[in-house]
């Protein structure tokens, strides 16, 4: 039976796969699934490298030729801009066949940087160069301070995958800086084509926080997450790209649109449907980027259509319904995100140590 995946690009999504590396690559995996599922996409970030890392072998002999007094993240680099060149060269017949709208691979800034917008600007300069692929896209965290690196990074010209995305009001201010710096590119004579961007808005760990908040049998348990998701689509994403002027001269010159991407869209609670963060946010224009037990789920269970754009005003119901409950709404999101910055900080401290381990285990 044909995988259900391939019934989501008839509704203007696009599948990316969140489990890029070396072992994706070198498997065959990442080709296969382009074929079989019509994946055009994936991303990648130093806790998927480190379980990669400690499940498998395959990291092992480029680990070995480095010199004993290597530290971690002299390791860590190299390896992982080998790793996303081979993964953007074996996803670039998407990017070729949409004429370069599709097809990406991301690369992330250290998340100890998430505050910091001159060193996030620079270091995502430096990954972009290193990797070197037209069809690479750099994630830099939707923090305040990454509102300003969206702006003037999108304004030198390099595509930009913003992430840690969780309230409607913060993904405008991401959009508006992604508007901006377009806007900046054209009135300096400056080509608007070849930038592409997308805004991964966090699924899932919106209905972890808000669920806890909630009494037990409350009817809004499993309804925030796509609620507020639905609402991004419709108050962010159709308001500044199907309406905003200064947004319609930009697109008239050969703009792209910043896709919203769907991520954290793994089920966590296992009373709710498999494919839940899926099924209910299928729409245009958009990207669902997802694990191997999400991919799988699909396949079978998955129930395509296109609902992201149903029963909006059932959407602003239920947050309206989460402010009558008592909950703050904006303080779950604030704390999702310090909570996705300090995630993020300890993978990538998790993913140095194991490399540390495995280079002294193979020596």
């Amino acid at each position: 039976m044909a995988s259900k995946w391939l019934e989501v690009g008839q509704y203007g999504q696009s599948v990316w796969y969140d489990n890029v590396a070396r072992p994706a690559v070198e498997t065959g995996l990442l080709a296969k699934i382009m074929v079989e599922d019509g994946v055009t996409g994936g991303t990648s970030n130093p806790s998927i490298f480190a379980k990669n890392l400690e499940d498998t072998a395959v990291y092992d002999a480029a680990i070995k030729a480095f010199p004993a007094d290597a530290t971690a993240a002299q390791i860590f680099e190299p390896l992982w801009i080998q790793d996303i060149q081979a993964a953007c060269d074996v996803m670039r017949p998407a990017y070729d066949a949409s004429n370069g709208a599709d097809g990406f691979i991301s690369i992330e800034v250290e998340a100890d940087l998430a505050f910091d917008t001159p060193n996030t600007v620079t270091r995502a300069q430096e990954l972009y160069a290193a990797v070197d692929r037209p069809n690479v896209l750099v994630k830099v965290p939707g923090t305040k301070p990454g509102i300003e690196s969206v702006r003037q990074l999108t304004a030198q010209g390099i595509s930009i995958n913003v992430t840690l995305l969780f309230s409607v009001e913060r993904y405008h201010e991401i959009a508006s800086a992604y508007v901006a710096g377009m806007a900046e590119r054209l009135a300096a004579g400056q080509p608007v084509t070849g930038i592409q961007s997308v805004a991964s808005f966090f699924v899932s760990r919106i209905d972890t926080k808000v669920d806890a908040l909630l009494p037990e049998g409350s009817a809004l348990r499993g309804q925030t997450a796509v609620a507020n998701a639905k609402l991004a689509y419709a108050d962010v994403y159709q308001a500044i790209f199907d309406h905003d002027e200064r947004w319609q001269a930009v697109e008239a010159a050969g703009g792209a649109r910043q896709r919203p991407l769907w991520a954290s869209t793994s089920t966590k609670n296992p009373d709710y449907p498999s494919c839940i963060y899926v099924d209910e946010l299928i729409g245009p224009d958009t990207v669902n980027t997802v694990p191997d037990a999400t991919l799988e789920a699909f396949r079978t269970e998955g129930n395509p259509a296109a609902r992201l754009t149903e029963d909006v005003a059932g959407a602003r119901a239920v947050m309206q319904g989460i402010a009558d409950a008592g909950i703050d709404f904006a303080a779950c999101t604030k704390e999702l995100e310090d909570e996705g910055v300090a995630q993020f900080q300890k993978a990538y401290e998790g993913m140095l140590d194991a490399i540390t381990k495995r280079h002294n285990a193979i020596q």
